[in-house]
């Protein structure tokens, strides 16, 4: 079995464990080989009680779990309670012991910290919640942080920004360890609804941009994303607000921090993205669904903000449907049977 240790301490996220857990354990049950088998790990073996009040059991210390042969995967927890765990030199000198002979080790959420103060991360890039970045640079500049990812691989080292991208992180590491096919099956079962590629942005276009105070504007930032085939042109968009389309111009974007058509075009892109990656549309089909019209449209936005195009993006990050359509019933989805066979 392949070995995993998630390492726990007081004040950790449950959803930091609960979610890379689920992944692994959905894994084994459908069948891969070899599975994973878990275990959470605690400084002295005692249990460990979560931020939001529940605790979790621990299956080994830190010490123990290096006796009994060490893992394949170290995966370090977030939470406030790392403020803790990085000024105790025995946790730091545990997780450093167990990083020296694990094949790979990596953090979620805000572990990347307690890497940061094990030294672990020296010399890699690295990304953790979008709260701390700033902080993970200042205290460890050995370390270059990508601030704006779901999750960062730097050869055996692999971080992951908050929460929810745990579970992004270990469906990356299941297809590393069983193929891009296992990971969707997985996550089809977890009801994920697609593996964001690492190179994602922490935050969709909408949470980027700064909601707008004008009840008008606002109320057309909420209505965007439902019709990004209309005729989305600065006229036709002040029209909706009920402005000028100069006042609207300036009205946007001082209250949002972009231009109208930068807004627009960062919406289709992304639009464009879930569609390359969950369905198999030719570019052209995805160019005029997400309204860009014409497939060079979409090349060029394309180019400005994910620095590739539309069919290399869908090479890399495409589900098996999206890429081999044809192929589809034969690599099969996973079923009831398959779990109790």
């Amino acid at each position: 079995m392949h070995r995993i240790a998630f390492v726990a301490f007081d004040g950790f996220h449950l959803l930091d464990l609960a979610g890379p857990l689920e992944v692994a354990y959905t894994a084994t049950l459908l069948g891969i080989d070899p599975g994973y088998e878990t275990q959470v790990v605690t400084l002295d073996g005692g249990p460990a009680r979560s931020a939001s009040g529940v605790s979790v059991d621990a299956d080994r210390s830190l010490a123990g779990c290096l006796a009994a042969g060490g893992v394949d995967t170290l995966v370090v927890l977030g939470g406030l309670g790392t403020d803790a765990v990085v000024a105790e030199p025995r946790f730091l000198d545990g997780v450093r012991a167990l990083a020296a002979g694990a094949r790979r080790t990596a953090s979620v959420c805000t572990g990347a910290l307690v890497l940061g103060a094990a030294g672990l991360l020296d010399g890699y890039q690295a990304t953790t919640h979008w709260s701390t970045c700033d902080r993970l640079a200042a205290e460890h500049p050995a370390i270059e942080v990508l601030p704006d990812r779901i999750y960062v691989q730097d050869r055996d080292r692999w971080t992951s920004a908050g929460v929810t991208a745990g579970v992004d992180l270990f469906l990356a590491l299941l297809e590393q360890d069983h193929g891009r096919h296992v990971a969707h099956q997985v996550a089809g079962w977890l009801v994920v609804f697609v593996r964001r590629p690492g190179g994602q942005g922490q935050f969709s276009a909408q949470l980027l941009a700064q909601p707008a105070g004008t009840p008008s504007i606002g109320e057309l930032q909420r209505w965007l994303p439902d019709h990004l085939a209309d005729d989305l042109t600065v006229t036709t968009m002040a029209r909706r607000a009920g402005m000028s389309p100069r006042s609207f111009a300036r009205a946007f974007r001082a209250e949002t921090g972009t231009t109208p058509a930068a807004y627009v075009e960062a919406l289709r892109v992304e639009a464009a993205r879930r569609l390359l990656e969950t369905t198999d549309m030719t570019v052209a089909a995805v160019a005029a669904q997400v309204g860009l019209r014409r497939p060079e449209t979409l090349y060029r936005a394309f180019r400005r903000r994910m620095g590739t195009t539309p069919d290399r993006y869908r090479q890399h990050f495409g589900s098996p449907e999206a890429l081999w359509p044809d192929r589809a019933d034969r690599l099969g989805r996973p079923t009831l049977t398959s779990l109790t066979a």
